[in-house]
């Protein structure tokens, strides 16, 4: 597409040197705003009333008889300037909402990364924690060691009167204590 065809700048000519196009846009959408308010209309329905009522009723005052030219030529060019500086007010509106939806976007994409890390190191810190012993799991395992510690203890207490019978038996003299003092 060549320049001459791209509408979404406006060209630079001669007049283009002359003015500022950012003080131009500002000044068009103050004019959009207003033009978009009842405030606006109200006030031009009563100058069309007052008009159409002082050139039918006042006869001496008539500056602009029935077929109301002088009117439709205030409107033809109030519409032919208003047509103009309302569409560079919105096609400022799109730049500027074109410009927050890539700050958008950007956004977006940080908050989605951001994300993502996240749930990936949650889910870390889930299987990390999946193999950390529990409290219930450490009181499970001392009490099974204590009743393991209780049966052998009370293996050796029965087994004691048997151990003691069978040294006496092997060593009638005792002279193994003296050897091997416990």
């Amino acid at each position: 597409m060549s320049r001459r065809d791209d509408l979404s700048q406006p060209r630079r000519g001669r007049v283009g040197e002359f003015y500022d196009p950012e003080a131009f846009g500002r000044f068009s959408e103050a004019i959009a705003r207003t033009l978009g308010t009842g405030r606006f209309l109200v006030v031009q329905t009563v100058v069309v009333v007052t008009w159409i009522f002082l050139n039918v009723v006042a006869v001496r005052l008539r500056w602009d008889p029935y077929p109301f030219i002088l009117l439709n030529l205030a409107f033809s060019t109030q519409a032919a300037y208003a047509a103009p500086l309302i569409l560079l007010a919105q096609n400022r509106q799109d730049d500027r909402d074109r410009a927050q939806a890539e700050v958008d976007r950007a956004v977006n994409a940080r908050t989605q990364a951001d994300t993502e890390y996240l749930a990936r190191e949650l889910s870390s810190v889930r299987l990390t924690l999946a193999d950390v012993v529990t409290a219930d799991d450490l009181r499970t395992a001392v009490d099974r060691v204590a009743d393991a510690l209780g049966e052998l203890a009370e293996r050796l207490d029965r087994l004691a009167p048997k151990a003691a019978e069978a040294e006496a038996l092997d060593d009638p003299e005792g002279t193994t204590d003296l050897v091997h003092p416990a």
